[in-house]
């Protein structure tokens, strides 16, 4: 780093706390300015958003160590969940809006009634904001520890501070993000989301560009990798018998981790941003947007520096090394001063881009789901915002306590897929059978996150992930079916209430909405027509880029058809309705 990356570097942070400044005034009006920007958000804003809170530090990181390790094909470990996040563009977006909730855990207590929603909602609260939330944060961490290590950066240590000086410097920016987060909400977290979104952008296309051109292109990175026994690291679609993806794990992820993941039907974070826009159809543009940027445009330069870390690096894939270390040290490697600063500033954009988000997504919980609703109902807005600001602390101290442990980021990952795997099927009937309980989905969640966890027991050995998938998703559902048979439905006068508001299509409601008097808002059948003609879109144009990128003109063709066959059908389907 030079004195011009420095200034680079500085300037960024300096700008995010002015934006930060400049924007507390909004988030000080109550819960739903601090939370969800007091339902103001523009769609292009509350999209690039959601893509940016999934665009942090660990992902190159480890996109990087997955191709490594299993090709391009690995990305399928992310890439299915692309099938839930279409299911949001014309399904959940519209449903989560007019539920006009603060959190998704709100909705708990507008589906469901009585002691049992009580109970799920304070259970989930906490164990999305408090565990899950903070090993999440302490992952992000992790991998920024892992940057500023092969960076060089802050290696001394002050003689008067314990311990390692890379996690105190990580530890820093995480009370800077703190600041600035804490002093504008959401907004501030969306605002500089945007930017820091863009930042990071092109710092990957950085990296991949200048790596591309030191080895002399695509053509002769394809030719390298060939030669050193890894063509099949190049499949973008994984093979029947090849080592690298066993096909069984990839159609866990396709068959199940989609669906039967915590956040099915677009819960988490999302929540917020399509909570916080102006109304259902800029909801539904974000979700759009948020899947371009994520699926289409995103992974591909870093799967391009991941190719290229295997040909520069070898060595990080022998016993002792770290794959996931590639991306920093091609940086360091190939590019210039000042624009150093501008990539080390983008890892920090999107470090922070993360953190601010997970560190009011949780609080929120705190606040909105335990404080409000259990400890002090007639709270004011002030009590509140401030009740919110001391759950952030207290998030960030938490995360930094998980940050100790986490080595590495991949397994991680995994493991938090792992211990969300159950409740999915639960969370997407809930909107569309008026016979889910709150004991089915609360059966749901325990028993996934208690199956996943004991599925980490020595005593079963070594279990594949698609193994531990089809076992959780499946155990979860053997407890939760006869839970909800067992136990009765709802109270009439809670499902008639949940539908007035939220009016969810298809032939589940068909009692209750007789007994209202309500037709739905959408025809849940012409909805799922165009998801259907939507994934097409969205996963043949994902691979059609990779195609290009990679210069397999045949797949490109094949994949590129798909993506027009869908188009034309959404299109259809979108005139006729």
């Amino acid at each position: 780093m030079h004195l011009i990356d420095w200034i680079v570097v500085g300037s960024y942070l300096a700008a995010t706390l002015a934006v930060g400044v400049w924007l507390s005034r909004r988030a000080s009006g109550g819960l739903v300015d601090f939370f969800i920007s007091g339902r103001s958000l523009p769609w292009w804003l509350a999209g690039t958003s959601m893509a940016a809170t999934t665009f942090s530090v660990d992902t190159p990181l480890y996109v990087t160590g997955l191709v490594a390790r299993r090709g391009i094909a690995g990305n399928w470990e992310w890439w299915a969940f692309g099938l839930s996040h279409v299911l949001l563009i014309y399904i959940f977006a519209r449903l989560w809006r007019r539920a006009e909730v603060v959190t998704d855990v709100e909705l708990t207590e507008m589906r469901y009634g009585g002691r049992p929603a009580a109970v799920l909602r304070g259970s989930r609260a906490f164990l999305f904001a408090v565990p899950i939330n903070c090993i999440a944060i302490g992952y992000v961490m992790l991998a920024m520890r892992k940057v500023v290590e092969v960076l060089g950066l802050f290696d001394r240590l002050p003689a008067w501070l314990p311990g390692d000086a890379r996690l105190w410097a990580v530890l820093a920016l995480s009370v800077f993000v703190l600041v600035y987060a804490g002093l504008s909400g959401l907004w501030g977290v969306v605002a500089t989301d945007f930017f820091q979104f863009a930042l990071a952008m092109l710092g990957a296309f950085l990296v991949a560009g200048f790596a591309l051109h030191e080895i002399g292109g695509m053509a002769e990175l394809k030719r390298q990798l060939v030669e050193m026994g890894r063509a099949d690291t190049l499949h973008m679609v994984p093979r029947p018998g090849t080592a690298e993806l066993p096909f069984g794990t990839f159609l866990a992820y396709l068959g199940i981790q989609w669906w039967a993941f915590r956040r099915s039907d677009g819960g988490g974070e999302f929540v917020q941003r399509l909570s916080a826009c102006r109304d259902e159809r800029e909801a539904e543009r974000a979700a759009w947007l948020f899947n371009v940027l994520h699926y289409v445009i995103r992974a591909w330069p870093w799967i391009v520096v991941a190719l290229a870390a295997l040909v520069v690096f070898p060595q990080l894939l022998e016993p002792g090394g770290d794959p996931e270390l590639g991306y920093p040290m091609l940086m360091l490697r190939y590019l210039p001063a000042g624009l150093l600063g501008i990539v080390v500033a983008s890892f920090f954009a999107a470090f922070m881009s993360t953190v601010s988000t997970q560190i009011n997504w949780g609080a929120s919980y705190l606040v909105n789901d335990l404080y409000a609703r259990f400890v002090d109902p007639e709270a004011g807005p002030g009590r509140l915002v401030a009740v919110g600001r001391l759950a952030s602390i207290a998030i960030v101290a938490l995360a930094a306590v998980a940050a100790f442990f986490a080595r590495d980021v991949g397994a991680v990952f995994r493991f938090m897929i792992a211990i969300g795997t159950g409740p999915g099927a639960v969370l997407i009937l809930r909107w569309f059978w008026w016979r889910v309980n709150a004991w089915a989905e609360l059966a749901a969640m325990l028993a996934g996150f208690g199956i996943a966890l004991a599925s980490y027991l020595p005593l079963w050995g070594e279990v594949g992930f698609g193994l531990r998938l089809t076992i959780t998703a499946g155990g979860a559902a053997m407890i939760w079916l006869p839970v909800m048979w067992l136990t009765p439905p709802e109270e009439e006068r809670t499902l008639d209430e949940f539908y007035r508001r939220v009016r969810p299509g298809g032939p589940g409601w068909s009692k209750v909405r007789a007994r209202v008097g309500l037709e739905p808002v959408t025809e849940l059948g012409a909805d799922l027509v165009k998801t259907a003609f939507a994934a097409l879109v969205l996963m043949g144009g994902m691979l059609t880029v990779g195609a290009l990128v990679l210069l397999d003109w045949r797949m490109a063709a094949a994949t590129g058809a798909v993506a027009g066959l869908g188009l034309v059908g959404l299109i259809r389907v979108r005139r006729h309705a």
